[in-house]
């Protein structure tokens, strides 16, 4: 297993990451209108985060640690949901959604390895971000909202998504020059 250059696992960001995925299963279905097209959940705002958190653990700690944040989310937000009492449409939903563009996500990072961050951040969130926003859309409002409406819901996510993930990405190379 891959540590991090003070030998310990990358614990805090695994911790980040699973609560990022869990304030967004929580706010998913409260929707925030968009000026001229789109809704946007609350959720898919704490979600960004998460695409920025797991590159960051890659890094940090290697692709055993981005498996494990990945099973750890999958588990805290499965218990979280029985516990709130989440329709089983939104956990069936998240629970597909992540695991499909995490995994999507992890495996277009690892092949691009040897390229730069950026490279590696930017190509697997291009595969990740549609994947992740239109498998859980679909799967958890098809047939409770219009067409119309799904389809606000997946552009004004992948727009976000990718626009806060941006921000986390500038943010986190801005330090990482700053203290380099």
């Amino acid at each position: 297993m891959t540590y991090s250059a003070n030998g310990r696992m990358p614990v805090l960001l695994i911790a980040l990451y699973a609560a990022s995925i869990l304030l967004a299963n929580v706010t998913l279905n409260q929707f925030i209108p968009l000026p001229v097209f789109g809704l946007l959940s609350v959720g898919t705002i704490f979600f960004a985060a998460v695409f920025t958190l797991r590159d960051r653990i890659h890094r940090a700690g290697g692709l055993r640690a981005v498996y494990l944040a990945i099973a750890a989310a999958l588990l805290v937000n499965t218990v979280a949901a029985l516990l709130l009492g989440t329709p089983w449409r939104f956990v069936g939903a998240s629970f597909l959604a992540i695991l499909v563009g995490e995994l999507a996500d992890t495996a277009v990072y690892q092949r691009l390895i040897q390229k730069s961050w950026w490279t590696r951040v930017l190509t697997s969130n291009a595969v990740s971000v549609p994947l992740d926003s239109i498998i859980f859309t679909l799967l958890a409002f098809y047939g409770d909202m219009s067409s119309r409406d799904i389809a606000q819901i997946i552009f004004a996510d992948i727009l976000a998504k990718y626009t806060i993930a941006a921000l986390f990405a500038f943010r986190v190379r801005h330090v990482a020059r700053a203290a380099a």
